[in-house]
Order: C-alpha cells, then sequence, then structure tokens
C-alpha cells in the first residue's frame, strides 16, 4: 500500500446508522469510513451490542495483520487461547495477535467499542 491509496476522510459518527450485517449477530456496526479511505487497506467501526442478544462463545481466529479493540462503554469477557479469561472495561484496549485463537463469553447491555482491523476484508475461522 502506498500513500497514493489514501484518502483524506472525515467521518462524524452520529450521522451514519448501526447496521447489523456485521461479524457477530449480537452486535451493531458503525462503519467509520476508514475501509474506503485506505482502499480496504484498513478497517476501523464502532461496535455495540445489539438489545436482547447474547455472545455466543465459539473458538475462533481472525486471519488479519492488525486487530486492536478499544472500550467505550460498558465491559466485554473474552477468553484467549495461552492467556485466558479478560475482562475488559470501559478505557480498556486490546491487541489481539493475527491468530490468537479467543471467544467472547458476555458482554454488557450497554457495550460500545471501537475495532480496528488490517485489512479491511479478512477471514473469520470459526472452531466447532
Amino acid at each position: 500500500m502506498t500513500k497514493t491509496n489514501m484518502q483524506f476522510s472525515l467521518v462524524h459518527a452520529a450521522d451514519r446508522a448501526y447496521e447489523s450485517d456485521g461479524l457477530r449477530p449480537f452486535f451493531l456496526y458503525k462503519d467509520l469510513g476508514i475501509r474506503e479511505a485506505t482502499g480496504g487497506a484498513a478497517l476501523a467501526h464502532l461496535i455495540k451490542a445489539k438489545a436482547g442478544t447474547h455472545a455466543q462463545p465459539t473458538w475462533h481466529h481472525h486471519e488479519v495483520g492488525f486487530q486492536m479493540v478499544y472500550i467505550l462503554k460498558g465491559w466485554v469477557r473474552f477468553e484467549y487461547e495461552g492467556v485466558g479469561e479478560v475482562r475488559l472495561e470501559a478505557g480498556s484496549c486490546v491487541h489481539q495477535p493475527p491468530g490468537i485463537r479467543h471467544r467472547e463469553l458476555e458482554h454488557s447491555e450497554d457495550l460500545e467499542l471501537i475495532e480496528i482491523v488490517l485489512p479491511a476484508e479478512f477471514k473469520t475461522v470459526t472452531e466447532a
């Protein structure tokens, strides 16, 4: 990726709607325009808990180059292979190394987070 692939991007998140077409059915996703601005090199979105739904704790990993999660509101509890259970609360930031096996165990009803992933299109491998 070169600088010529990059575009200036300014998004006011309040002007965008949450969508339910993301990776997990118990979350809603709000695109922040980074995928388009970087030509698919990166993805940034806001994620919030979908009312009345709960985590489905399935082991999986993502084929990514980088993944970061920052909790804005509420809490979420993950389990990471080789690390154990981790509770993230508002203000927590976690770097999930490429390929780390993990699963979400539970989250608060008011969970809101920002996630940044490289590249924007990536494969998730779910394990039975």
